[in-house]
């Protein structure tokens, strides 16, 4: 009776030691295996073969993935922006005493209506919300400022007592209306940085203002003067804050010795991801 026990024993310890846990195919293309100290709870092999992955499959199953990169389009929306509101807003400021400029519309129409349209729709492909709508919004300001003031002397309001106020409140109102998307611009601004929000602010203003002054107009269709200036001041602000923040965006180590800071807010999440590098350091 011992002499059969023992043999037991033996055997049972030799099928233990013969019993490799099989890695799985999981296994061999570099995923987490289980710990050699946890147990086998898989059930006793059977005598059907398993079916051999290819090994094109294992292949395709190792390959990295291909993570798809693309430029950053703000760069070029903002840009857009900046040298058409600067010829706009000379025209507002009378610079050189001109009132219309075809250059300037012409501008309006390709560089800031298209151009930032493209813009948003790449900021689109990004999955910037704020981007896609910001320059996809403000390229079709441009298209339509554009239209609105090469075809201004239609016989649209021809029928009306003052033709000229008329175009000019209807003007007023299209400004007043950027400046409400503006502000709601602005507001999603205020947890970037400084430059960013100057330049939503200023382009605020200046609709602001302009608005404001296509609407005081008198029976002659002429409007306030002081704040038709004073927006288009607001104006050159916007654009340079625009093409500031544009080289902000291009310019780096690689291919700049001139490095301009945007001013994060101390609220922001870039200046808190500093604070936590500087205390681990």
């Amino acid at each position: 009776m011992e002499h059969t026990i023992t043999v037991t024993t033996v055997q049972r310890t030799k099928a233990a030691s013969n019993h490799h846990i099989q890695p799985s195919t999981q296994d061999k293309i570099g995923s987490p295996v289980v710990s050699q100290a946890s147990r086998d709870y898989s059930p006793p092999p059977s005598n059907i073969p398993e079916t051999p992955i290819p090994l094109c499959k294992l292949e395709l199953q190792s390959l990295p993935v291909n993570v798809r990169t693309i430029a950053n389009p703000a760069p070029l929306g903002l840009c857009a922006f900046a040298l058409t509101s600067f010829l706009s807003n000379c025209v507002a400021l009378n610079v050189g005493g001109m009132k219309v400029a075809g250059v300037s519309m012409s501008l309006a129409l390709s560089y800031g209506g298209i151009a930032q349209v493209l813009a948003g729709m790449w900021e689109m492909a990004a999955g910037n919300t704020f981007g896609a709508t910001t320059f996809c919004s403000f390229g079709a300001y441009w298209i339509s400022f554009s239209l609105i003031s090469t075809f201004d002397d239609t016989d649209f309001t021809r029928s009306t007592v003052d033709p000229l106020c008329q175009n000019e409140l209807l003007m007023g109102l299209f400004m007043l209306g950027w400046c409400i998307f503006t502000t709601l611009m602005l507001l999603c601004t205020l947890k970037s940085n400084l430059a960013m929000f100057s330049l939503y602010f200023f382009m605020d203003m200046n609709y602001l203002l302009l608005g404001i002054a296509h609407i005081q107009c008198n029976s002659h269709g002429e409007i306030p003067v002081a704040l038709e200036r004073t927006g288009g001041i607001f104006g050159i602000l916007a654009a340079s804050s625009a093409w500031y923040n544009a080289f902000a965006a291009i310019s780096d180590i690689n291919n700049s010795f001139l490095i301009v800071p945007v001013g994060h807010f101390p609220w922001s999440t870039a200046a808190h991801l500093r604070r936590v590098k500087a205390k681990e350091v």
